[in-house]
């Protein structure tokens, strides 16, 4: 026993020169190590907050965002509920008027993260479940990568599928308003 007990007692006698020695490295190097670590100022959670101050992101700047990336991704006929487009077309009607962005967009902004609901009509033909993850991706890459927020969700109702001939009843409607005027 007497010689198991001696092991051990200069297994516990180690000292940190020794230990430094089987790393490589020397008492010297583990406490510059130590210094160089105290001296690298604390990581933020977020961007946004730094040690000079404060970026506040407008619930109104997010949605824009959004809006404009639901608008990149095929397969997205129009954004917004039948009362947002009813009024949006009529918005585009008026002359030197410009597409809402934030039609079908609701947001909210925290100071680190953001949540957006989106409503879309979508192009008929298309998986709308691959449809509603490509807009959550798109999303959720342009709003971090503009603002530095973290998005939490991205919503995605589908309030309605565009069909082919919808775009030959609003041609012909066209045509025959420019025939009666003249």
């Amino acid at each position: 026993m007497s010689d198991n007990t001696s092991a051990t007692d200069s297994t516990e006698n180690t000292t940190s020169e020794d230990t430094a020695a089987v790393s490589g490295n020397t008492a010297s190097d583990n406490s510059a190590t130590e210094n160089s670590s105290a001296s690298v100022p604390a990581v933020r959670d977020s961007e946004l907050l730094t040690e000079h101050g404060q970026t506040s992101v407008a619930d109104i700047v997010v949605s824009k965002i959004a809006g404009v990336a639901a608008r990149e991704v095929s397969g997205v006929h129009d954004l917004g509920g039948g009362t947002a487009r009813a009024i949006g077309a009529l918005r585009e009607r008026i002359p030197g008027a410009r597409v809402n962005v934030q039609q079908g967009i609701s947001v909210e902004v925290g100071e680190r993260q953001a949540a957006v609901d989106i409503s879309i009509v979508a192009e008929y033909g298309v998986a709308i479940h691959e449809l509603a993850e490509a807009i959550r991706r798109n999303i959720i890459l342009s709003v971090e990568e503009m603002t530095g927020l973290e998005v939490t969700e991205v919503n995605v109702v589908v309030h309605d599928i565009h069909l082919p001939e919808d775009d030959d009843d609003t041609e012909q409607e066209s045509v025959e308003q420019s025939t009666r005027v003249q």
